[in-house]
């Protein structure tokens, strides 16, 4: 993870890396989850080493990062310093919200290796960009006490279709390849494969901040979920999901 110098509110800081990744394990590894933000993100970012790497626990990030509670004032924000020193050193926070600053540190961890899922866009056989409304959509739709969520993807007809075989009996949902939702399509086989509903829940939370989605699969079946989300300001940043297919459904 490059580290960086950066001013925000006045401070200058070293923060960590613009690329931060963390695993969701059952069983065997079979997800993988990686956020992305663009270095201009940041009011200031300038790299100074080639490569810093650590990990934290995620629940006590997450803890800190929201130890104000989130303000439901108009115009009021926390605003974020994080610091880190080098190996052995911990990460830390300063959290400023109306002229309070909280600091936390974090005892870092030696970095694990990270998972290699092989998934290179030379394999990726089919492809589809939707806007994020209409994955939305599609999920109010189907029933998801189903284990799986079957996608399907192919040349013809149904071209991108969504399954799922819960309680309420099987579901199906159809994109054309013409849809006004549909930004790209780009299918080169039809691939029918089946995902663990309980890996792929926890993507509806950059799902509900995305505007666009990019849905990719490759020779294996392997599929990829890249979430566009912008903010307010029109910064842009991704959040990449990783899933094994649960099953290949054969088809007729």
């Amino acid at each position: 993870m490059p580290s960086s110098q950066c001013i925000h509110s006045g401070w200058r800081w070293r923060t960590v890396s613009y690329e931060f990744g963390w695993l969701t394990a059952v069983g065997l590894i079979r997800v993988f989850v990686c956020l992305i933000p663009q270095a201009d993100i940041f009011q200031e970012y300038i790299i100074k080493e080639d490569a810093v790497g650590f990990q934290v626990n995620l629940t006590v990030l997450l803890d800190c990062l929201t130890i104000f509670g989130g303000s439901t004032v108009p115009g009021v924000c926390t605003a974020l310093r994080m610091c880190y020193n080098g190996y052995g050193y911990p990460l830390t926070l300063f959290l400023e919200e109306g002229g309070v600053v909280t600091v936390c540190k974090i005892n870092t961890q030696e970095p694990e290796e990270p998972i290699d899922f092989d998934f290179c866009s030379t394999n990726v056989t089919n492809k589809v960009i939707l806007q994020s409304d209409s994955l939305k959509e599609a999920f109010s739709e189907l029933d998801m006490t189903s284990e799986v969520l079957q996608i399907t993807m192919s040349p013809s007809h149904p071209y991108f279709r969504l399954s799922t075989f819960g309680n309420s009996g099987n579901a199906h949902y159809d994109y054309p390849k013409d849809s006004d939702m549909m930004e790209l399509f780009q299918c080169t086989k039809i691939q029918t494969n089946r995902y663990k509903m309980s890996l792929l829940k926890p993507s509806t939370k950059a799902l509900a901040l995305s505007c666009k989605v990019s849905v990719r699969t490759d020779s294996r079946g392997f599929l990829s979920l890249q979430y566009l989300v912008r903010n307010d300001d029109g910064q842009i940043c991704f959040v990449e999901y990783y899933c094994c297919p649960d099953e290949e459904v054969e088809e007729e």
